[in-house]
């Protein structure tokens, strides 16, 4: 009988290859040889599967942002609606090991992306997941808006804004400065900001 061979598993280990050769040295080390020997692989087998550059890092970097839609998908957050908001605010921050290396790479895929004015694919991978951050600040709101816990008044266009921007900011200040930004000072800021907002 044939082996059964899973090749989106393989292009996902091809792509978390390539991820750790960029946290490692940097996105420009990531070339068809070095993403192979991290892998254990042959570049023959690695070029099977991502014939050439731009194609495995438009995956690895829409993989970044798959991993990062699953787990917020598969929340079942419990207690009032702030807590479930923050709750689903905390995913898209660096707050442990699995979620720093996914900003990491993003950080360098981002940096590529501004660097290189050819990097089409790149920018409208970044441009999407801006778009999505955004998406799920308004989702976010809305649903406050709607359970009727916003104070009155409450211009959701600009507190969209507003949250977007503070995500944005405690994401780096998480990555770079960890001991100072601390997963508990994040929470601590992120619920100082929701209560704020509510009535």
């Amino acid at each position: 009988m044939p082996k059964i061979v899973d090749h989106e598993a393989r292009r996902e280990e091809i792509a978390e290859a390539l991820w750790r050769v960029v946290r490692q040295d940097g996105i420009r080390a990531a070339s068809v040889r070095t993403i192979a020997a991290e892998a254990g692989w042959s570049a023959g087998a690695v070029r099977y599967y991502f014939p050439d550059q731009a194609g495995l890092l438009s995956f690895a970097m829409d993989l970044v942002s798959r991993r990062v839609t699953e787990r917020i998908s598969a929340l079942q957050p419990t207690g009032d609606a702030p807590t479930a908001v923050l709750r689903y605010l905390e995913e898209v921050i660096p707050l442990d090991a699995e979620r720093r290396a996914e900003f990491d790479i993003w950080m360098s895929f981002m940096a590529q992306a501004q660097a290189e004015s050819g990097a089409g694919d790149l920018r409208e991978h970044v441009d999407k997941v801006h778009d999505d951050l955004r998406g799920l600040c308004e989702m976010l709101l809305e649903a406050l808006a709607k359970d009727g816990v916003l104070r009155d008044g409450t211009d959701l266009r600009r507190e969209v804004e507003r949250l977007h921007a503070l995500i944005d900011g405690l994401a780096l200040h998480a990555s770079f400065q960890p001991g100072r930004t601390t997963p508990a000072r994040v929470r601590q800021i992120l619920r100082h900001h929701l209560d704020g907002l509510l009535a």
